[in-house]
């Protein structure tokens, strides 16, 4: 069970380190030169830096309930609902994502 709960939680981190990645590359990197580029897009912007720091609280959840299951080896429903809740949450993310910057993105070739 403990080399399990050691995958799961070596997963979890890995999976979770690149979101931040990610994220943080598209805050400090991406953003401010589309916000430059198509001021229009300046509310846009502003969700998606918001939804970043949402999920990054659903992540920070996510190691809490980690950490607790290696107290409480039977407890995986705050895992999972966390899990469940970093799911939806990127599902409605990366959909407005996608929908609101794949052209600009592709105007400004970036």
């Amino acid at each position: 069970m403990r080399q399990n709960n050691w995958t799961l939680g070596a997963y979890c981190e890995s999976y979770c380190r690149l979101l931040t990645l990610h994220h943080s590359a598209e805050d400090t990197a991406l953003f401010p030169r589309l916000r430059s580029a198509e001021p229009g897009l300046v509310p846009v912007l502003d969700r998606l830096e918001e939804e970043h720091h949402a999920i990054h609280k659903i992540i920070e959840r996510i190691d809490r309930a980690l950490v607790a299951l290696v107290a409480e080896p039977g407890g995986l429903g705050d895992l999972r609902a966390a899990v469940d809740l970093l799911t939806d949450s990127l599902l409605s993310h990366l959909s407005y994502e996608e929908r609101e910057l794949v052209d600009p993105l592709a105007r400004h070739g970036l």
